[in-house]
């Protein structure tokens, strides 16, 4: 399933529009893609899910619901290998849990790099 996932051109633009911080588009692309997805590539998507729509929270200045919905999708993400869906997902763990930490600390994450979706290595 996730060859098939990987090549579905709505997957790929989602991809795109996350690395651009274009989070309201990528959840629209995101959910779509995740009420049709069966199997171990359901809870990945998920995970990702959370972490953009944390994002678009942080974006209208709900710290609260931003934190709340990071640290979903890091745990979500926590229960997954390093790699699916053709994705780095050390990487993308590495920088949501740095600016879930520093949210969780009452901090402004905006100096921290914003989590992107790399290919695997």
């Amino acid at each position: 399933m996730s060859e098939v996932l990987e090549d579905d051109p709505r997957f790929r633009h989602a991809v795109v529009l996350f690395n651009a911080g274009q989070w309201y588009a990528c959840h629209d692309g995101l959910e779509e893609l995740w009420h049709e997805t069966l199997g171990p590539d359901r809870p990945v998507l998920q995970g990702i899910l959370q972490i953009a729509v944390a994002h678009l929270h942080l974006e209208r200045g709900n710290q609260r619901g931003a934190t709340i919905l990071l640290g979903e999708g890091v745990g979500r993400l926590a229960r997954s290998g390093s790699e699916a869906l053709g994705l780095d997902l050390v990487h993308l763990r590495q920088a949501s849990t740095a600016r879930l930490r520093c949210l969780q600390a009452g901090g402004d994450p905006a100096a921290l790099p914003l989590p992107s979706l790399q290919p695997q290595p």
